[in-house]
């Protein structure tokens, strides 16, 4: 880094002055908030801040803060995965319609899509009366809370899915499905393992803002205390009544859940990175086998054609109207 700076003929003091302004900047808007939210919820002892923490309305909000995520998280990798496979994989119209709205949750205020729910769900919605005759409760209840927050969380999969796809392109699908596996088969055993880190990257950052979502959650939940306040709202409840020391602590619990993600974020990024490394030193050997005839396809597809499935070789593949056969020659 030092060197390519030299080159650029960036005088030292700019770059030392850079780097104290970022580290500023961090150290002002993250680091002191972090820390002040720890120093407050510890403030009356360690006793104290167990207690809080162990309160009934505490755990019940801890409780539903992690069912919403483990109901919204499997579902956002269900849609990321379909919808990063039909735009990248397919050609079809509307392709750009469907795009347009798998950003709108970016785009969209969290409190307007609760405002949206309210007047689709609510007693007096489009669709109020029918769910109160049939005795079907979504707004102020946790359906509601898990409807609004899966719609404020599926773009993250499904933009960290559809780049990576895109630049795959459908080679290797193509030549999974030449070799007679199915459909699930080359998903299973080619597109998955292609995009796992990319996936993961997508479920820690869903499962990170389904945890502290808090405008059209705050929306939907009419705030019942023990029944339907997840962990965000719950700090905004104890703060408003001048609990000071129970508010930062359900906070230190959301500052945690922060850290633990930027950590599996880290992770997750450098055994991406590991990954992409050996792919581009493997690419270079299947290309040099393929070009003195050896056989290009995975054994790990070969494997899962199934029983009974013949397998192609270059030598098969030759063209028929040549009249040779696998290992003879043609006139």
């Amino acid at each position: 880094m030092t060197r390519y700076a030299a080159r650029l003929g960036e005088p030292r003091w700019l770059r030392a002055g850079l780097i104290l302004v970022a580290l500023a900047f961090l150290a002002a808007f993250l680091v002191l908030p972090l820390g002040v939210v720890f120093v407050e919820a510890l403030r009356d002892g360690w006793r104290a801040y167990l207690a809080s923490l162990t309160d009934p309305e505490a755990r019940s909000a801890i409780r539903l803060t992690c069912l919403t995520a483990a109901l919204v998280v499997p579902a956002n990798a269900v849609f990321g995965l379909a919808a990063a496979w039909a735009v990248a994989k397919f050609s079809f119209r509307g392709k750009g319609v469907l795009v347009t709205l798998i950003d709108l949750p970016l785009a969209v205020s969290p409190v307007i899509a609760g405002l949206v729910m309210v007047l689709l769900f609510g007693r007096h919605g489009w669709l109020g009366p029918w769910l109160s005759a049939h005795h079907v409760k979504i707004i102020f209840a946790v359906p509601g809370i898990v409807a609004a927050t899966a719609f404020v969380t599926f773009p993250f999969v499904a933009r960290e899915l559809i780049p990576l796809m895109e630049e795959q392109g459908t080679d290797e699908e193509q030549a999974a499905l030449s070799l007679g596996a199915s459909g699930w088969q080359t998903f299973r055993r080619v597109t998955l393992p292609n995009v796992r880190w990319a996936l993961l990257y997508g479920l820690i950052l869903t499962n990170a803002r389904a945890m502290g979502e808090f405008g059209a959650v705050s929306v939907v939940s009419g705030h019942i205390r023990g029944r339907t306040d997840t962990l965000p709202l719950h700090v905004e409840i104890l703060y408003n009544e001048y609990q000071f020391a129970a508010a930062f602590a359900a906070a230190s619990l959301l500052s945690l859940l922060a850290l633990v993600t930027l950590v599996l974020k880290a992770v997750v990024e450098r055994r991406a990175a590991r990954s992409r490394r050996e792919s581009g030193a493997l690419h270079p050997l299947l290309a040099k086998e393929g070009a003195e005839g050896g056989p290009l396809a995975p054994a790990r597809v070969a494997e899962g054609a199934g029983p009974g499935t013949p397998r192609m070789s270059t030598h098969q593949s030759r063209d028929p109207r040549s009249g040779s056969g696998p290992g003879e020659a043609a006139d």
